[in-house]
């Protein structure tokens, strides 16, 4: 039996182009997951796993869906050996149930790794550029210096609490608590 399984890393996306090439790949019943693709638990994939039986085909539209980390893959498909799985890559047309599946699953498995790092490199490299140039990565302050210099001596002479200040600026309680805390250190 074939088990389908497909996954897209956001909430916006949807699995619709992977399940019709699935099902035109021959699975019976198709699992899925809107999750990351380096998310630990991939709820929709350990069903898939339960579901299936010694002698059964894991299908994915490509093996990206599955995880981009070389490692996870390889760690997967010892998985699906215990199991007596195989899988397939319908894009890619890999079938690990014959050796030259095997060598290429491991060769595709690279490259999605590759790609993965160089995404990150790049990431990282951008951050760098952006600090050299005196730019401040992340999200805005939620409390600028001005509002914090006002509310600050009033916390700490204790007119008003870190939750009435939270009310006053219009944020969690949270971001004035760590914010105060910060400055005791």
């Amino acid at each position: 039996m074939k088990i389908g399984y497909a996954r897209v890393s956001t909430v916006d996306q949807n699995v619709e182009m992977q399940r019709r090439s699935l099902l035109d790949a021959g699975c019976e019943k198709i699992f899925t997951d809107k999750v990351s693709g380096g998310a630990v638990i991939k709820q929709g994939l350990e069903e898939a796993l339960r579901h299936a039986r010694a002698g059964d085909t894991l299908c994915v539209w490509r093996l990206d869906r599955l995880s981009r980390s070389l490692k996870e893959l390889l760690l997967l498909i010892e998985r699906l050996d215990g199991l007596q799985l195989g899988l397939v890559s319908v894009t890619e047309m890999i079938d690990t149930t014959t050796p030259g599946g095997r060598l290429f699953f491991s060769i595709a498995g690279a490259f999605a790794q590759f790609e993965r790092d160089v995404i990150r490199l790049r990431t990282l490299e951008g951050l760098a550029a952006a600090k050299a140039a005196g730019k401040k990565s992340g999200p805005k302050p939620k409390v600028n210096d001005d509002q914090w210099g006002e509310i600050l001596p009033r916390i700490g002479s204790g007119e008003i609490s870190i939750g009435k200040a939270a009310k006053i600026l219009g944020v969690n309680k949270s971001t004035v608590s760590r914010r105060f805390n910060r400055g005791q250190e």
